[in-house]
């Protein structure tokens, strides 16, 4: 049988991260599994819990938060299994995932990783594949025609709105939330998991571009499934500004998007990624009156647009577009 790695950073999501070992448990139909918590200098107790109700888990606890992709690395150099699986703290794992998720990759020697399906609180899809990101995707998503032609396979393939997802279908890259690596690609390419300059988001989306750029393929697989409350930890850093969504750090999701194409594409591609956002709202701030608008929803549609256009700016800056990391902890 073959050895699976399963690690987990977690971040003041204590509650969240009971309930979600338990499930991995129960849902485990007897896999020869070892399982990584590395807790990111939580402050609710999440280590103490661990040790107490989980004390065959192996646990890393950072005096400092790490960030995302540096904690999964402590657990990988540690880790034995011939699979690694990444589980986020606020995703439950249904029956008979892991098993499904271990065949698949059996069965398919050619796939480097493989995404499962994410399904929110309510029952609704949450995106589980996606195409590699760009200037045009962007525009589609800001400008919401994403949204308003789901079926088009031309404004609708940023997140492949136009399937139905209870089919397999190799895509360009597929969330962290709950993805299986194939340990002898991940040798195969920096002998990591991630590539740390990206302390947080695009971290996986860069090792999907990095493994296809290298001959893998990456495959999204329905009967893998999981319950996902989404952006948990994030949640937690009260300091901060959140995207419209509620889920990413608006900051940290920018140096990270001009970090990854910097990287990837070179500095036009910077450019021309910020360029969209930057200039859809300078659009948006006009066109909602400046803010002066007598109606509250403009004037907070043109509020809105400013905070965002601080930050970018201000990322842009921070990465000096795109090739500086920024100190760590961000």
């Amino acid at each position: 049988m073959k050895k699976i790695s399963i690690i987990i950073v977690s971040y003041n999501t204590a509650d969240l991260l009971e309930k979600c070992l338990n499930h991995l448990f129960e849902s485990a139909d007897g896999e020869n599994m070892e399982v990584f918590v590395v807790d990111n200098a939580s402050s609710d107790g999440s280590g103490a819990m661990v040790k107490k109700y989980f004390s065959h888990v192996n646990l890393i606890e950072n005096r400092i938060n790490m960030g995302f992709a540096a904690a999964n690395n402590q657990a990988y150099e540690l880790a034995q299994g011939d699979y690694i699986i990444l589980l986020n703290p606020d995703a439950f794992i249904r029956p008979g995932t892991i098993k499904n998720a271990v065949r698949f990759m059996e069965n398919h020697p050619e796939c480097g990783l493989a995404g499962g399906r994410l399904v929110n609180l309510e029952g609704r899809l949450d995106p589980s594949a996606r195409r590699f990101p760009n200037s045009l995707n962007k525009f589609f998503t800001l400008s919401g025609l994403a949204d308003r032609y789901p079926s088009s396979k031309i404004i609708g393939k940023g997140d492949f709105k136009f399937f139905n997802h209870n089919s397999i279908m190799e895509v360009d890259w597929v969330p962290g939330t709950f993805t299986i690596y194939r340990k002898k690609m991940l040798a195969s390419l920096s002998g990591t998991l991630f590539d740390e300059r990206f302390y947080i988001y695009y971290e996986e989306t860069d090792l999907c571009l990095q493994a296809k750029r290298n001959g893998w393929k990456v495959f999204f697989i329905p009967d893998a499934q999981v319950i996902h409350v989404g952006g948990a930890s994030a949640k937690k850093r009260d300091d901060l500004t959140y995207d419209t969504g509620g889920s990413q750090v608006l900051k940290f999701r920018m140096r990270a998007e001009y970090l990854y194409f910097r990287k990837n594409y070179g500095l036009f591609s910077v450019l021309a990624n910020a360029g969209v956002e930057i200039g859809w709202h300078i659009l948006r701030y006009v066109l909602n009156g400046r803010g002066n608008s007598p109606d509250r929803r403009k004037h907070a549609k043109a509020s809105e647009s400013i905070n965002i256009l601080k930050h970018a700016f201000n990322a842009l800056f921070d990465t000096r577009f795109g090739k500086k990391v920024p100190k760590i902890p961000w």
